[in-house]
């Protein structure tokens, strides 16, 4: 159906996350409210997360989500349907197919490698996101991937597959104001739990800058998992809407270690983006989006074999003037090349709204 007739109606948002989940928010709920459309969300059951553990601790609770959104794929033949990842923590892309190929307008969105499935076995044998992806991917009307390299996959089996990254909405980010290092140095990594093994990567390069300069780390996550020996060196903060842009803005760099793997040359680069949009100088892994994106927003890319001493150790030691510049430089970028404005006509057109 041509996606303009489906436009005058409230869009349906889809995904087994509620808006507190990091891509459900990014993706679907931030586009809906920089555009000021106002749409009818399904967020199954409304947690950021689905534990398997936590879900099945709600039975009944869980069992009316996925009846309700069976219910829904019989009154989306004239609307226009924007589905993220995966409508439930349950199934194998049934459910997620029959949305989209009943929609007037069904619009498949995804910002991670899934057609790799979960990078840890027993979630990828309790969730298999491969198969969900495929199906979506197959019954969708336009395919919306994060970065060219989610894209790739999608165009064998897609009709359309459109490239728009996770943006950045630059106003929700407080910008640093102070370049100068007052006392200890201070990196910050932003994340979710699942993404915080990732820091073991360069864990003895952090407790070497820690007893050299006394480099502290303030880690911007949910839970309280330990880190080991950087448990010493290390402030947690727990993530909310309202605490984490002032933390970013406390911090002297920003750091988003990745390893060169699949699912990790998927990711799309957002730790660095918000790094960005605060206004601090970032440090990145050179793997998947990361390379485009940390040199559009002047930021320094560790390749496999350098030292993230050296890396971090280079913004630390640069004059307060220079931090500033590199600072700016950073903002601009996410401004020009990764806001929500500069995408806006893209996202219309891929999602007739």
């Amino acid at each position: 159906m041509d996606s303009t007739s489906t436009a005058t109606a409230k869009p349906i948002t889809v995904s087994s996350y509620g808006p507190g989940g990091a891509s459900t928010r990014v993706r679907l709920h931030d586009w809906l409210a920089h555009l000021g459309l106002e749409g009818e969300n399904y967020g199954f059951l409304g947690r950021s997360s689905n534990p398997p553990r936590e879900v099945l601790k709600q039975p009944i609770a869980a069992f009316r989500a996925e009846a309700r959104l069976w219910r829904l794929a019989g009154r989306v033949s004239q609307r226009t349907l924007l589905l993220g990842r995966e409508a439930t923590p349950f199934g194998r892309g049934g459910l997620e197919a029959h949305l989209l190929s009943k929609a007037g307008h069904g619009i498949y969105d995804y910002d991670d490698a899934l057609y790799v499935g979960y990078p840890r076995a027993l979630a990828a044998l309790l969730r298999p996101i491969d198969r969900v992806w495929q199906k979506a991917v197959r019954a969708a009307d336009i395919v919306i991937a994060g970065s060219e390299i989610l894209a790739e996959p999608a165009e064998k089996l897609a009709n359309e597959v459109v490239v728009i990254p996770s943006c950045i909405e630059p106003s929700k980010y407080l910008l640093k104001s102070s370049y100068a290092i007052e006392k200890a140095p201070r990196a910050v990594w932003l994340g979710s739990p699942s993404t915080e093994p990732y820091l073991a990567m360069i864990a003895e390069p952090l407790l070497k800058l820690h007893r050299e300069l006394g480099l502290r780390l303030t880690l911007i996550s949910a839970g309280n998992r330990s880190h080991g020996l950087l448990d010493a060196m290390t402030d947690r903060v727990q993530w909310s809407p309202e605490q984490f842009a002032t933390e970013l803005t406390q911090a002297d760099l920003g750091i988003m270690p990745l390893p060169d793997d699949e699912w990790a040359r998927g990711k799309c680069a957002y730790k660095l983006l918000q790094y960005a949009a605060a206004g601090l100088p970032t440090v990145g892994s050179a793997v998947g989006a990361n390379i485009s994106a940390l040199s559009k927003v002047s930021g320094t890319a560790v390749h496999v074999g350098d030292d993230w001493a050296d890396a971090i150790r280079s913004i630390i030691e640069l004059g307060e003037t220079q931090r500033a510049s590199l600072g700016a430089a950073a903002r601009t970028g996410v401004v020009q090349h990764f806001s929500y404005g500069v995408w806006a006509a893209s996202w219309r057109a891929a999602t007739g709204l």
